[in-house]
């Protein structure tokens, strides 16, 4: 009896074991994604850019008062192909905002699994905005499924020529206020997570630059649920989260040995965000210590000498840096840019602004850094692009 009791005790915790393994060894999944040009001047880039920051600085649920319609939809964006029901749609990959919505260029018909939640739903971005209804559906990026996800369903959209619309990766709190009925909507990653695709609210994000003159590429990676050890070198640095959005606190930014200002400053992690921003009175430093000037006719920042100093700042105790062929646009670039002048040497480093948030770690930061967006730890990740 007594050898019987130990078989079965031993037996039950093996298939306990065995069932707890089984949940935490589901795997990542990911997911591709490519780099979309609609340049064709980069003071359109800047424009676009500007009109976004200029969102960043308000309450993520106040009415926008400045012009959306307005802002010129000339970006590089990042793109996924994002299936809903049985459609497809090429949307934007944005941490800075958290609804997911279609319907921009490619109309939505819904399909069996599309059901109309019969409420109303509407963000707006700075840089354009949506309006429409909410809708439930299946939605799938690379081999991640989720069968119930929300998702807004355009009828009037600005901003977004060329793109049917965002699958966003941002904090489930900018959702707040953006669905009717609802005080706020799951993310794409928490219905992986609550469906049991995934066992972490945890996306890795690796991005690169375009090489050469090339227009577009494939280059870039989603992972849900972990991170990608390939996609990076040493360690990944974590630091908390500022909310509301991926915010982290930002100081002690020079140019080789020469100090740009060692207050720290507030900073957010945004893959919707172009260029590079820093705040005012380090981005006047800057001009200063590299012999760069703002130039009319691109909205960039110009240089008639090539710079040889690496630029850096530090964000939780760990320094980053950005070497000259890093921070200045490839000269094979320019056309892709929309910059009409061959001569010079011109920088994706932009004006922030003082008010906060006044750092913007854009694309052109994170195509040479990987990037980690933790919602089960409150954390944001960092290491250099493998």
């Amino acid at each position: 009896m007594v050898r019987i009791a130990i078989s079965t005790a031993f037996i039950v915790a093996v298939i306990g074991m065995a069932s707890a393994l089984s949940v935490d060894q589901r795997a990542p999944t990911k997911g591709s994604v490519k780099k979309l040009s609609t340049v064709t001047s980069s003071k359109n880039i800047v424009a676009r850019d500007n009109a976004r920051l200029n969102h960043f600085k308000k309450s993520p649920v106040e009415e926008l008062d400045t012009g959306s319609a307005s802002v010129t939809n000339e970006i590089f964006s990042y793109i996924a192909e994002v299936t809903v029901g049985s459609q497809t749609f090429d949307l934007i990959v944005d941490t800075g905002s958290s609804n997911t919505w279609v319907g921009a260029d490619t109309k939505f018909s819904a399909g069996s699994t599309g059901k109309s939640t019969g409420d109303s739903v509407s963000v707006s971005y700075g840089s354009g905005s949506f309006s429409g209804t909410e809708y439930t559906d299946t939605v799938s990026i690379g081999g991640s499924e989720a069968t119930k996800q929300s998702i807004g369903v355009a009828k009037s959209s600005t901003g977004f020529d060329g793109v049917d619309g965002i699958v966003g990766f941002g904090p489930e709190e900018l959702t707040e206020d953006t669905v009717s009925g609802v005080d706020e909507v799951p993310t794409f990653l928490q219905t992986l997570v609550s469906e049991g695709v995934i066992s972490s609210n945890i996306l890795g994000v690796s991005f690169a630059p375009l090489t050469g003159s090339e227009e577009s590429a494939t280059n870039g990676e989603l992972t849900f649920g972990g991170v990608d050890d390939s996609a990076y070198t040493g360690d990944i640095s974590y630091t908390d989260r500022v909310a509301p959005y991926w915010g982290v606190s930002v100081s002690k930014f020079a140019f080789g040995s020469t100090s740009l200002g060692s207050t720290t400053a507030s900073g957010i992690v945004d893959t919707g965000t172009t260029l590079f921003y820093v705040p005012t009175a380090v981005y006047n430093k800057f001009l200063s210590a590299a012999g760069g000037k703002l130039d009319s006719s691109s909205g960039l920042v110009k240089f008639t000498t090539k710079p040889t100093s690496n630029f850096t700042f530090v964000i939780g105790g760990t320094t980053y840096t950005l070497t000259p062929s890093q921070y200045l646009i490839p000269t094979a670039q320019y056309s892709n840019w929309g910059i009409s002048s061959s001569s010079g040497f011109y920088t994706f480093i932009g004006d922030g602004g003082s008010d906060s948030p006044n750092t913007i770690l854009g694309q052109s930061f994170l195509e040479f850094y990987y990037s980690v967006y933790d919602t089960d730890n409150d954390r944001v990740g960092l290491a250099p692009a493998a």
